[in-house]
């Protein structure tokens, strides 16, 4: 059984980042703990910490310890092979390998970056770290500058070092191949290597080559004097600012950066110019040479504008500096959530994750934890691509969460709005967003807003709506957007950030209605614990159910649940468990219990039930020793939505767990509500379960 794997190349600037993220992500939807441990870092400048582990720990908000997570740096590696104290060196890695083991469920280990000094030994190093932890290794190469004969060779060779020192390699996955040459590469490949080990191949993505500002503002130790909140901006090519402003402006390609001496106001301003114009390609930012500020006139000047790129300065003059720069490798880091989302995005999309899966380990988990979750939530919504109606275009949290959905590439979106307002949030809150990938439309102003209200009059007219009450109507976001699914133009909807629960359902309760033989409509929450998932309901939408109602809201909560990878048990919450309470309330949960027994014996079901009996099995044991639902409950049904409400806001803000929700349950096509206090993240996992409930669930 395969616990680990060690991600190797033989070369630097291979590009193993990517396979990095993409394993941490498809390894924390198989397993409830992943440990991530760098035997060797790079030397680390001022405390700042390893890159490559900030990064992850960052993303996946993974609860280790830093400094558990590597051995070495690069120079204590070599002061001590320098002493002759090899022995110490695996030792210690070991030590601190099976530390941090014994705390996950599986582990991904990293090699190093063969960069700096000692990088000719990195090889045989990265080749004995793996052997003496007992891991199969991934061997990732770069494909950037080497004939069809060079590359195949030279991963034939790395793999066979491998095996001859008995480490099993389960995969190669080369990097950076020119499109063209894809199948050539994977046919290569496979002609040349054992037929047990996987071949993928990755295309060269350019806007993962492409450093950033901040990566130059690193390299050259630089001044930042404006954009501090783009320094994430994309380097597309770099450009040098000697000549005179009307011939240089000819010159700039998309995503410039502008390398000119400080005092050169001509080129600045023009340039700030031309990245604000729609008739010249975008700035990415500005390097000023030679230690020179511009004058204070100026600096003013440029103060004063709506759009600043990124304006450095540095000390060095404009040739030594053009120089550096075209040295500057792109990495991947913390801040860039872009490029990590572009990332496993890309790993997605080009690795067997099934296949990969399948050799990584054979161990099955019990039970669903949260990041198995949010993961089977990611890889349902990509299996059949849904599109979701955004009806509140004038909300940031809204517009950032379409951006991250964009990023991640598992939903179409459109969004309703004024199309300009729309793009001048994008600009303000500095988003990477594609409007040529987004749809945004204003409702009053659309191509449907005449068919919408004539479709709307002829459902409601019965109601003594009139063809003029239906156009002003129409032109609420909530109703345009509804019936945009009914319509088919969407398959889902998700509101709520800025208006009432009410005014986001009422649409669907009146045209597109509740599903044959569902009586009412209610909503769940998946409750992410620290280590487990639980599911509640109603917590949203009905105030006080009959037991008829409530039977209902238990049988479509344990379907939801089933759905979505969750063998229920469901426990039927009351103020007192079993058959000792007696009253109103209690009544009704003990026959909605009776109810839900009788229409579907298949489901496991116990009620009435205090919440501690539900989920301690000490508690459960104590008070219903004969149930195999007691302390053992993840689908848990609320007596009424004071109850229930109350209830997962009070488990969320106490516990810090992630509430996804509400899902409402019942209707015929998916419509879901938010929180008005919702976050991004909310919004984007709403999406999300939206898509998921567009598949047919």
């Amino acid at each position: 059984m395969n616990k680990a794997i060690y991600i190797a190349t033989s070369e630097p600037n291979s590009g193993k980042s990517i396979v990095a993220l993409g394993l941490m992500r498809m390894l924390l939807g198989k397993t409830a703990k992943v440990g991530y441990f760098r035997p060797i870092i790079d030397n680390v400048k001022n405390d700042g910490g390893d890159n490559h582990i900030n990064t992850m720990i960052s993303h996946f908000e993974l609860d280790l310890d830093p400094k558990d997570l590597y051995a070495f740096t690069r120079s204590e590696l070599i002061k001590k092979r320098n002493a002759g104290k090899d022995g110490e060196i695996m030792d210690t890695i070991i030590k601190k390998y099976k530390k941090l083991e014994e705390k996950c469920d599986f582990m991904l280990v990293e090699g190093t970056d063969f960069s700096g000094e000692g990088s000719a030994i990195e090889l045989d190093v990265n080749i004995l770290i793996a052997k003496n932890l007992g891991i199969p290794a991934i061997i990732v190469s770069t494909g950037a500058g080497k004939t069809m004969d060079e590359f195949v060779e030279g991963i034939h060779l790395t793999c066979d070092e491998f095996q001859d020192k008995d480490v099993d390699v389960l995969c190669v996955i080369a990097n950076k191949i020119k499109e063209e040459n894809i199948a050539e590469v994977q046919k290569g490949l496979e002609a040349n290597l054992p037929e047990d080990v996987s071949v993928n191949v990755i295309p060269l993505i350019e806007s993962l080559n492409n450093p950033t500002i901040q990566e130059v503002v690193d390299a050259l130790e630089a001044d930042v004097l404006f954009g501090k909140d783009d320094l994430n901006n994309e380097i597309g090519c770099f450009k040098v600012g000697a000549m005179q402003l009307p011939n240089y402006l000819n010159c700039l390609d998309e995503k410039s950066l502008i390398i000119t001496p400080g005092d050169r106001a001509d080129i600045i301003l023009g340039a700030l110019q031309a990245n604000m114009s729609s008739n010249y390609p975008s700035v990415s930012g500005i390097v000023l040479t030679g230690g020179i500020l511009p004058a204070d006139s100026i600096l003013k000047l440029i103060e004063g504008l709506s759009q600043i790129v990124p304006i450095i300065s540095v000390t060095a003059g404009t040739f030594e500096i053009t120089n550096k720069i075209g040295n500057i490798k792109a990495k991947i880091y913390a801040n860039n959530t872009d490029k990590i989302l572009k990332s496993i995005a890309v790993f997605e999309q080009y690795i067997d994750s099934e296949k990969l899966s399948a050799k990584l380990s054979n161990f099955e988990n019990d039970g669903m934890t949260p990041r198995m979750f949010q993961y089977n939530l990611q890889e349902r919504a990509s299996e059949h691509r849904k599109h979701i109606v955004l009806p509140e275009g004038n909300d940031d949290r809204v517009i950032t969460a379409a951006a991250n959905l964009m990023a991640m590439d598992i939903v179409d979106l459109t969004i309703l709005g004024d199309a300009v307002k729309i793009e001048s949030k994008i600009a303000r809150l500095g988003l990477n967003l594609d409007l040529s990938k987004l749809t945004v439309i204003n409702p009053i102003e659309s191509e449907y807003f005449e068919d919408f209200s004539q479709t709307f009059y002829e459902l409601r007219k019965h109601k003594n709506v009139t063809i003029e009450m239906a156009r002003d109507i129409m032109g609420d976001v909530s109703y345009f957007g509804t019936m945009m699914v009914y319509k088919e133009l969407a398959d889902g909807m998700v509101s709520g950030a800025a208006h009432t629960t009410q005014h986001t359902i009422r649409p669907a309760l009146q045209f597109v209605k509740t599903k044959p033989g569902v009586s009412v409509v209610s909503s769940i929450f998946f409750m992410c614990l620290e280590d487990r998932v639980s599911v509640m309901g109603d917590c949203a939408i009905n105030p006080n159910p009959t037991a008829e109602q409530l039977a209902e809201i238990a049988i479509s909560s344990a379907d939801s649940s089933k759905a979505f990878g969750i063998d229920p048990k469901v426990a039927m919450l009351s103020y007192s468990s079993g058959s000792s309470g007696k009253g109103e309330e209690v009544d009704k949960v003990r026959r909605a219990t009776e109810i839900v027994k009788e229409l579907r014996p298949d489901i496991k079901v116990e009620g009435p039930i205090q919440y501690d009996a539900a989920v301690d099995p000490a508690i459960g044991k104590s008070k219903l020793p004969d149930s195999e639902v007691a302390g053992q409950a993840n689908v848990l049904i609320f007596p009424d939505l004071n109850t229930g409400n109350n209830t997962y806001k009070a488990v969320q803000r106490e516990t810090g767990a992630l509430a996804i929700g509400p899902m409402l349950q019942g209707l015929n096509k998916p419509v879901n509500d938010l929180s008005r206090g919702c976050t991004v993240a909310d919004i984007s996992n709403t999406v999300i379960l939206t898509a998921i409930q567009a598949q047919g669930l």
